[in-house]
């Protein structure tokens, strides 16, 4: 609330627009307002449409058998496929994929976010012993994933004007180091970790300190929040990273 020759007003609220511009500039003040007057829904819808142009961009741009070929031919099982074997395995796969990827690119949004929001919501319960209300931490988890939404027009430019043969859906943008490796020639325990090395990723984990430290008041630093969603991040890779060596 401000004050003004004694009369108290209540608290301005930032625009769309604000708060989209200040999740970058002005994080601390922006998730400070976001925690006041949550809202998601503009944000929900963007990370929808990102994701959906994203993926019909790569089935239209590259081909959804280009990648599931280039994805068996670097597999273990390759070296004991015939041609014919391995025709039918990409004719198969093919199939399958362009399914997912179409439900994928209209439900990977909103899946995403609500593990975030929900991660957070476990955070700050368990270990700093504060509830945050689900329409708060989803607004915190939508504006945070803003970044996403940057890395993934990124990864459409890339897309475009890039070279399909050498696209990559784990690394589509120069934002990971799995961007600059080639998987032929890299072991696919690393290549999981260089691709986890995402920038944007620890971006997103920093806003995402910030959000939540500003929803429970500040009894824990944005920092502290961070390096818990570090932690359960770390724990994904190192799966990511296990999972890959069995393939």
């Amino acid at each position: 609330m401000g004050t003004a020759g004694g009369a108290v007003f209540p608290e301005t609220q930032q625009s769309f627009a604000a708060r989209a511009a200040g999740v970058f500039v002005s994080p601390v003040e922006t998730f400070a307002d976001i925690t006041r007057r949550p809202d998601f829904l503009p944000l929900l819808v963007l990370g929808v449409a990102g994701n959906l142009l994203l993926a019909e961009t790569a089935l239209a741009r590259i081909g959804m058998e280009r990648i599931v070929r280039s994805a068996i031919e670097q597999s273990a099982r390759a070296s004991s496929m015939t041609p014919e074997q391995l025709e039918q395995a990409v004719s198969q796969g093919t199939k399958v994929s362009v399914a997912f990827a179409h439900l994928g690119g209209l439900l990977s949004a909103p899946v995403i976010l609500l593990v975030l929001a929900a991660m957070g919501m476990a955070i700050t319960s368990a270990i700093f012993g504060s509830c945050v209300d689900f329409k708060t931490a989803f607004s915190i988890a939508c504006y945070a994933n803003l970044v996403s939404v940057l890395g993934a027009v990124m990864a459409f430019v890339m897309i475009l004007f890039g070279d399909p043969d050498h696209f990559s859906p784990r690394g589509p943008a120069p934002t990971s180091l799995g961007f600059f490796l080639d998987l032929r020639q890299t072991s696919k325990p690393l290549y999981a970790l260089a691709t986890s090395l995402d920038l944007f990723s620890f971006w997103l984990m920093g806003l995402l300190g910030i959000g939540f430290s500003a929803a429970i008041h500040k009894r824990a630093t944005p920092f502290s929040v961070f390096l818990c969603f570090f932690s359960l991040w770390t724990t994904l890779v190192l799966a990511r990273m296990g999972w890959s060596s069995l393939g």
